[in-house]
């Protein structure tokens, strides 16, 4: 359940805007790809395999938009896309932490990462997605550490919430909170989300919203 009490305007707001398509407009090798700074964005972080493409889809209705596979580090570039009714765009990044990639691409997707978290002016949050039945690891708080180093503002989601037994569950939120309590860019509400059973999308959605404003 939220922790907040938001707005049934901005609750309405949230779910208009996620009505409504987004479209992949291209992936990005390197920063001099991406488009124009001309929109607010969001990313989307975390390690291979914890459900990004899947809560990418599930956040815009559509089983498609972003491309999942039983294969970690699937994602290889900055992938874009663009919403067709709002000033946004959401950037899926590469997963970290699968160990079995080359270690000349984990370079450059680690150095296309810093470059893109630290000098995209128009990045107004990351999530960072965090596994539900494990929450924070090692990599989890280098992201973390790099994006408070950075000033980037970023919120973290726990994934694959319906996956834990309850108990489990809020040992891990609790960790999560105590991970995060101290940290300069670190939102204090941590968001449980279900790809799987829908848990937490329309609290996502209201977020986003919110950064958009009225």
């Amino acid at each position: 359940m939220s922790e907040i009490d938001y707005s049934p305007d901005m609750i309405e707001r949230g779910r208009l805007m996620f009505a409504r398509p987004f479209l992949f407009t291209k992936g990005c090798v390197r920063i001099a790809d991406l488009p124009p700074m001309d929109r607010v964005e969001i990313a989307f972080a975390g390690r291979s395999n914890v459900g990004k493409s899947s809560l990418i889809n599930a956040l815009c209705g559509t089983s498609s938009l972003a491309r999942t596979s039983n294969t970690p580090g699937r994602t290889q570039e900055l992938n874009i896309f663009e919403s067709q009714s709002e000033n946004l765009r959401i950037v899926d990044m590469p997963g970290y932490g699968y160990a079995k990639a080359p270690e000349d691409k984990v370079r450059a997707w680690t150095k296309l990462i810093h470059q893109y978290l630290t000098g995209r002016a128009t990045l107004r949050r990351v999530y960072v997605l965090v596994d539900g039945r494990h929450g924070p690891k090692d990599n989890d708080l280098t992201v973390m550490n790099e994006l408070d180093g950075a000033a980037v503002s970023y919120q973290v989601v726990l994934t694959k919430a319906d996956k834990p037994l309850k108990a489990e569950l809020e040992k891990v939120i609790a960790a999560t909170k105590a991970a995060i309590a101290k940290r300069p860019a670190a939102h204090p509400h941590v968001i449980l989300t279900s790809s799987v059973k829908g848990e937490g999308l329309r609290e996502l959605r209201t977020e986003i919203a919110m950064l958009l404003g009225s």
